[in-house]
């Protein structure tokens, strides 16, 4: 088995992608006006709009909503990256902080609320576990 991608469904798309552009240096790939995907060496981030929706079961997602799962992104700067995001994000839940663990990390909500990482690990033990 492939784990292959998240997926977003959102009710505003281009405000939703334009984001993740930005924030990741990532060029999305349109497939539709309604789904993109921002393909990274590691993952997939997929965007839908609502109308996606009804093609699995109508009522099964809901825009705006998550309130449990948090996007993750290794990044080779994490201060660079919250420097390149200070004037566009509303919501910084931590300002890069380095973890016990070993990583720097950068916790915001992206325009529709969800919870976003973006990480660099910056200790020996952290960047040997993240290697492998």
């Amino acid at each position: 088995m492939d784990f292959v991608s998240t997926r977003i469904i959102t009710g505003d798309i281009t405000r939703l992608v334009d984001f993740y552009e930005r924030a990741t240096g990532v060029r999305a790939d349109w497939s539709t006006e309604d789904f993109a995907e921002l393909r990274t060496a590691g993952a997939t981030l997929a965007i839908g709009s609502t109308r996606t929706v009804a093609l699995f079961a109508p009522g099964s997602a809901r825009p705006a909503d998550n309130n449990t799962v948090i996007i993750e992104f290794r990044v080779a700067d994490v201060d660079r990256v919250y420097r390149n995001l200070a004037d566009s994000v509303t919501d910084f839940v931590t300002e890069p902080t380095t973890l016990p663990w070993g990583n720097r990390s950068l916790l915001l909500r992206d325009p529709d609320g969800n919870l976003v990482n973006f990480f660099t690990p910056v200790t020996p033990m952290a960047i040997e576990r993240l290697a492998r």
